[in-house]
């Protein structure tokens, strides 16, 4: 049998350095694509003691070319995964489609993303491209939950193409970049043991050591979420794409949870897509979402393209049924504080700093609408727009409402996000029987 036994391909050296030590299995390692090796390697082990399936592409073998033969085990990893609930990973390296299998290799193709997408928001998929990932290769690659690239790798679906895997890590289109693939692995391991396998599958609770939460109003938004985050667990997630809105998972109190934070600029397509895409992912798999809302309404310019982002930001929002907390940590006006921390949210519990200002309106525009007579009186607008934020915008007029639920100082954040979670964690909601949304 020694025949049989030859150097590992770069693809499986891949696989052995993702999983644990000595618990990779191999499936269908003896398959055969026409007369040559397929060009793929799958199979099954475990990674921080989370049992994971996965296939890597084998560049190696005819270029990583997809032939039916590598869809077949791709589509054999598929259904084990929703056997057993176990995450998929798939790492690529293929400069195509095997050109002379025709319609039989796009057939393939066709099942492979049908499986995928079947599976969207049941078990954990995250894509690792590790080289180059062209054509329908890269529609695989992007339905998964999560794609994490290395900076040298090809990621694109139109060839050829000049698109890095920069730009497409600045356009949202990838959502981890790594310097390289090693690194791209252990981004996708860090994942694996933090998110839930599948949609069934409760959150882990991890040990927290006590820190002490030093928010203040000057924080920006990443700031923040690292004040009251657990040492060292924040993954973010889009860092390259719409840098105003910070999207992250993270945990509090030992307890993984998802969050969004706003950096106090209107509300543009970009984040709003972004903050849309994060609040499905999350949801999918019951991860709580925290949003740290600081959005001075909606950006002026581009209004379809803001009220359709923004459209399916709220039905994001307010569809979702994992717990949500939002806590306004500076300005939320107008259709801003509507969909991010007022009731069109769907918010479990909405907090504020006592600093924050709430208002329907811009604080100079809601003056000269309300205290014009005073303005033509002479009264310093500055003077009136104090008046307005510490009276009709204050955090205290619209807890009064009922609007928000607790108001306190920014150092106390963190003690009161641990307490909201442990509170919410037992959530259940039922929904109005749908197929989906339509928008």
């Amino acid at each position: 049998m020694s025949e049989f036994i030859a150097e590992p391909s770069v693809a499986k050296k891949r696989l052995l350095s993702f999983f644990d030590e000595g618990t990779f299995t191999e499936i269908d390692g003896f398959a055969k694509s026409a007369d040559r090796d397929v060009e793929a390697v799958a199979g099954f082990g475990m990674v921080n003691g989370v049992c994971v399936y996965a296939f890597s592409q084998d560049s190696s073998a005819d270029g990583g070319a997809v032939s039916v033969a590598q869809c077949a085990k791709i589509k054999k990893i598929y259904e084990l995964a929703v056997k057993t609930g176990c995450p998929v990973i798939g790492i690529y390296d293929s400069n195509g489609m095997r050109l002379n299998e025709g319609f039989e290799a796009l057939t393939a193709y066709g099942e492979i993303l049908k499986l995928s997408s079947s599976v969207s928001g049941v078990v954990l998929q995250i894509s690792v491209i590790a080289g180059s990932c062209l054509g329908t290769s890269a529609l695989m690659a992007n339905m998964a939950d999560v794609v994490i690239a290395a900076k040298e790798a090809d990621f694109y679906v139109t060839v050829p193409s000049d698109v890095t895997a920069a730009q497409s890590y600045e356009e949202g289109t990838v959502d981890i970049l790594a310097d390289d693939v090693q690194s791209a692995l252990e981004a996708a391991k860090s994942l694996v043991c933090v998110l839930p396998s599948n949609n069934l599958e409760a959150s882990l609770l991890f040990d927290w050591d006590e820190k002490v939460s030093r928010c203040s109003e000057d924080m920006s938004a990443k700031e923040i979420v690292e004040s009251v985050a657990d040492v060292e667990s924040i993954i973010e997630i889009k860092a390259g794409y719409a840098k105003n809105v910070f999207t992250a998972f993270a945990r509090i109190g030992g307890a993984p949870v998802g969050v969004i934070a706003f950096d106090g600029k209107a509300l543009c397509p970009a984040c709003a897509y972004k903050a849309e895409s994060f609040v499905k992912l999350c949801d999918a798999f019951n991860i709580p979402i925290v949003s740290f809302v600081n959005a001075d309404g909606l950006k002026r310019d581009k209004e379809n393209a803001v009220l359709t982002a923004v459209t399916k930001l709220v039905s994001a929002y307010s569809s979702a049924t994992s717990p949500k907390i939002s806590v306004v940590t500076g300005s939320a006006v107008g259709a801003a504080y509507i969909a991010l921390a007022g009731r069109g949210s769907n918010a479990d519990l909405v907090f504020a700093w006592d600093s924050a200002v709430i208002s329907p309106l811009e604080a100079e525009s809601a003056v000269a609408f309300l205290y014009n007579d005073r303005l033509a009186a002479g009264e310093e607008r500055s003077a009136l727009v104090k008046e307005y934020r510490e009276n009709l915008a204050s955090p205290f007029t619209a807890a009064a409402c009922g609007a928000i639920d607790d108001i306190f100082a920014p150092a106390q954040t963190r003690d009161k996000l641990i307490n909201a979670l442990a509170v919410l964690e037992g959530k259940r909601e039922k929904t109005i029987p749908r197929k989906h949304s339509v928008k």
